[in-house]
């Protein structure tokens, strides 16, 4: 870990969503440096936290919660798309509280070895959980198409076409450089202009290699399951994609199914949420002391009675 500050995104915000009281058991399921973990337990919540990246969980190993009797942090090295199973094996049915604040973390984005960013040039990684293929391996032996496809996909990439056969003509990329100069060249990037057009690129294969929108969406049907009546839920999403997922999530898990009010209605559903919230954005202030805010996205509600309504 760097010793760069890491500040947590809509933090007053999270915990007034989330409302934690003494003795709740709650799940950050995106530990990362632990922002929001340290607020839960400064409430008096119990936190069980969830992260795939060895380096979050070794650096929460070190914090005293972990060694109280019982204790208030018990750190899971999963997936939080097996927070069910994984709460299941610690005793735990059901809990009062899930956050999520998805994507890239801080910490990932400031270490150059783990090659999230193109700030700096390191080893084309982006591996959250630092096992299985890395961009590298994809980007090198991925066929023209697929590439194109990911790019198109998850970075809304309209040159992605493009962009992919600059690339198959590069192989082999190693670094982060490579990969940024490879994609600045195909668009005919000039220094000084707003916005690097890498920036997409960079993001749509990170999606990729860890798999991110399907683990969001398998961890929202984990929450769904796991929380108690009364149970919150507060999710933060950076950018478009992330943030279509959560509202749609929260829309049909929110409505009560139904069809023409002139037949009869069938097997209609009853909402799994209440209560759920507009999109908040953080405020200029938070954006001047940390600028990742700025495209960040709260949203939250809280669970009814009704069973979930698949299995997670």
């Amino acid at each position: 870990m760097t010793g760069a500050p890491h500040i947590p995104v809509l933090l007053d915000e999270v915990i007034a969503a989330l409302d934690p009281q003494a003795g709740d058991v709650i799940v950050d399921a995106t530990f990362g440096a632990g922002g929001y973990t340290r607020a839960l337990l400064d409430a008096g919540a119990t936190v069980h936290a969830f992260d795939r990246d060895p380096d979050a969980i070794a650096a929460g190993r070190t914090w005293p919660e972990t060694n109280e009797q019982p204790p208030r942090l018990v750190l899971h090295p999963r997936r939080f798309s097996e927070m069910v199973a994984s709460l299941a094996e610690a005793g735990i049915a059901r809990v009062d509280g899930v956050t999520m604040d998805i994507g890239v973390s801080s910490m990932q984005l400031d270490q150059t070895e783990r090659g999230f960013a193109f700030s700096s040039d390191g080893p084309l990684d982006m591996r959250m959980s630092q096992e299985g293929e890395s961009a590298a391996d994809f980007l090198n032996t991925a066929e023209e198409a697929a590439i194109a496809d990911v790019l198109y996909r998850y970075g809304e990439e309209r040159q992605s076409r493009r962009i992919a056969r600059a690339i198959v003509a590069a192989r082999p990329l190693s670094t982060t450089g490579d990969l940024a100069r490879v994609v600045r060249k195909a668009l005919g990037y000039r220094a000084g202009a707003p916005k690097d057009p890498a920036t997409r690129s960079f993001q749509a294969v990170r999606i990729h290699v860890n798999g991110e929108l399907d683990e969001l969406e398998e961890g929202l049907v984990a929450a769904e399951h796991l929380l108690r009546e009364g149970g919150r839920l507060a999710v933060v999403s950076f950018h478009s994609l992330e943030d279509r997922i959560v509202k749609r999530y929260l829309r049909d898990a929110s409505a009560v199914a139904g069809g023409s009010r002139h037949l009869p209605q069938v097997d209609a559903a009853k909402p799994v949420y209440k209560r759920v919230s507009k999109g908040i954005r953080p405020t200029e202030a938070e954006i001047s002391r940390n600028p990742r805010a700025r495209s960040s996205t709260l949203r939250s509600a809280i669970r009814t009675a009704e069973p979930a309504r698949q299995a997670a």
